[in-house]
Protein backbone atom coordinates (compact mmCIF):
# COMPACT_ATOMS: atom_id res chain seq x y z
CA UNK A 1 0.00 0.00 0.00
CA UNK A 2 1.51 3.39 -0.98
CA UNK A 3 2.12 5.94 2.01
CA UNK A 4 0.95 9.67 1.29
CA UNK A 5 4.14 11.18 0.71
CA UNK A 6 5.27 14.09 3.99
CA UNK A 7 5.62 17.62 3.03
CA UNK A 8 9.49 18.95 1.95
CA UNK A 9 11.27 22.18 2.61
CA UNK A 10 14.98 22.31 1.67
CA UNK A 11 15.11 18.32 1.67
CA UNK A 12 14.15 18.10 5.25
CA UNK A 13 10.71 15.75 5.87
CA UNK A 14 8.09 17.98 7.93
CA UNK A 15 5.94 16.27 9.93
CA UNK A 16 2.30 17.36 10.64
CA UNK A 17 1.62 15.77 13.82
CA UNK A 18 0.94 17.24 17.06
CA UNK A 19 3.25 15.71 19.34
CA UNK A 20 6.57 17.34 20.73
CA UNK A 21 8.46 15.70 18.07
CA UNK A 22 6.99 16.81 15.01
CA UNK A 23 6.58 20.59 16.23
CA UNK A 24 10.16 20.37 17.14
CA UNK A 25 11.21 19.65 13.62
CA UNK A 26 9.06 22.29 12.23
CA UNK A 27 10.57 25.16 14.52
CA UNK A 28 13.83 24.05 13.50
CA UNK A 29 12.97 23.67 9.71
CA UNK A 30 11.33 27.70 9.89
CA UNK A 31 14.99 28.33 12.25
CA UNK A 32 16.93 27.58 9.64
CA UNK A 33 14.87 29.14 6.73
CA UNK A 34 14.79 32.04 8.79
CA UNK A 35 18.48 32.41 9.70
CA UNK A 36 20.95 29.93 8.01
CA UNK A 37 19.53 28.94 4.61
CA UNK A 38 22.04 30.86 2.56
CA UNK A 39 25.82 30.82 2.85
CA UNK A 40 27.81 33.80 1.82
CA UNK A 41 30.90 32.41 -0.51
CA UNK A 42 34.06 33.98 0.50
CA UNK A 43 33.55 34.73 4.23
CA UNK A 44 31.59 30.85 5.14
CA UNK A 45 28.51 33.55 6.65
CA UNK A 46 25.30 31.93 6.95
CA UNK A 47 22.18 34.14 6.31
CA UNK A 48 18.63 33.68 5.91
CA UNK A 49 15.70 35.05 5.02
CA UNK A 50 15.24 37.19 7.72
CA UNK A 51 18.03 38.63 6.48
CA UNK A 52 17.52 39.11 2.44
CA UNK A 53 13.99 39.84 3.30
CA UNK A 54 14.83 42.67 5.47
CA UNK A 55 16.30 44.49 2.90
CA UNK A 56 12.28 45.27 1.24
CA UNK A 57 11.12 47.79 3.03
CA UNK A 58 8.21 47.77 5.54
CA UNK A 59 7.34 44.29 3.34
CA UNK A 60 9.96 42.28 4.30
CA UNK A 61 10.56 42.83 7.86
CA UNK A 62 6.25 42.57 8.42
CA UNK A 63 7.01 38.85 6.61
CA UNK A 64 9.98 37.93 8.50
CA UNK A 65 8.44 38.97 11.77
CA UNK A 66 5.05 36.83 11.17
CA UNK A 67 7.18 33.80 10.48
CA UNK A 68 8.85 34.33 13.87
CA UNK A 69 5.65 34.38 15.15
CA UNK A 70 4.86 31.08 14.25
CA UNK A 71 7.57 29.87 16.05
CA UNK A 72 6.25 31.46 18.80
CA UNK A 73 2.73 30.32 18.18
CA UNK A 74 4.39 26.85 17.88
CA UNK A 75 5.85 26.84 21.19
CA UNK A 76 2.51 27.93 22.68
CA UNK A 77 0.99 24.47 21.15
CA UNK A 78 4.14 22.73 23.10
CA UNK A 79 2.61 24.32 26.62
CA UNK A 80 5.37 26.44 27.33
CA UNK A 81 5.14 29.06 29.88
CA UNK A 82 3.78 32.37 29.34
CA UNK A 83 6.63 34.36 30.29
CA UNK A 84 8.59 32.31 27.97
CA UNK A 85 6.22 32.90 24.98
CA UNK A 86 6.62 36.56 26.35
CA UNK A 87 10.40 36.26 25.97
CA UNK A 88 10.18 34.37 22.88
CA UNK A 89 7.47 37.56 21.43
CA UNK A 90 9.74 40.54 22.74
CA UNK A 91 12.74 38.79 20.36
CA UNK A 92 10.31 39.15 17.21
CA UNK A 93 9.04 42.24 18.19
CA UNK A 94 12.83 43.64 18.76
CA UNK A 95 13.91 41.82 15.94
CA UNK A 96 11.41 43.90 13.98
CA UNK A 97 11.69 47.03 15.16
CA UNK A 98 15.13 47.55 14.74
CA UNK A 99 15.16 45.68 11.40
CA UNK A 100 12.91 48.45 10.13
CA UNK A 101 15.14 51.33 10.38
CA UNK A 102 16.39 51.91 7.23
CA UNK A 103 20.48 50.43 5.88
CA UNK A 104 21.18 49.82 10.27
CA UNK A 105 18.64 47.65 9.99
CA UNK A 106 19.40 45.59 7.30
CA UNK A 107 23.24 45.48 9.33
CA UNK A 108 21.10 43.97 12.84
CA UNK A 109 19.66 41.56 10.96
CA UNK A 110 22.68 40.03 9.80
CA UNK A 111 23.61 40.09 13.50
CA UNK A 112 20.64 39.78 15.54
CA UNK A 113 19.41 36.02 15.57
CA UNK A 114 16.27 36.34 17.67
CA UNK A 115 14.51 32.84 15.52
CA UNK A 116 17.60 31.03 16.89
CA UNK A 117 17.11 32.69 20.52
CA UNK A 118 13.71 31.12 20.24
CA UNK A 119 14.75 28.11 19.11
CA UNK A 120 17.27 27.50 21.52
CA UNK A 121 14.31 28.42 24.31
CA UNK A 122 12.28 25.85 22.77
CA UNK A 123 15.09 22.92 22.61
CA UNK A 124 16.08 24.03 26.53
CA UNK A 125 12.00 23.64 27.52
CA UNK A 126 11.97 20.28 25.56
CA UNK A 127 14.93 18.82 26.75
CA UNK A 128 13.34 19.09 30.56
CA UNK A 129 10.00 18.10 29.91
CA UNK A 130 10.02 15.94 26.84
CA UNK A 131 13.40 14.44 26.71
CA UNK A 132 12.01 12.04 24.35
CA UNK A 133 12.31 14.49 21.81
CA UNK A 134 16.07 15.13 22.17
CA UNK A 135 18.23 15.12 18.72
CA UNK A 136 21.74 14.51 18.73
CA UNK A 137 23.41 17.49 17.37
CA UNK A 138 26.06 16.82 14.54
Amino acid sequence: MDRPEKPQAMGLELPTGTDPHSIRKRIEAMEHLLERSFRIPGINYHIGLDSIAGLVPVIGDFVTAAMGAYIVWEARNLGLPKWKLWRMAGNVGFDALLGAVPVAGDLFDLLYRSNTRNLRIVKKHLDKHHPATRVIEG
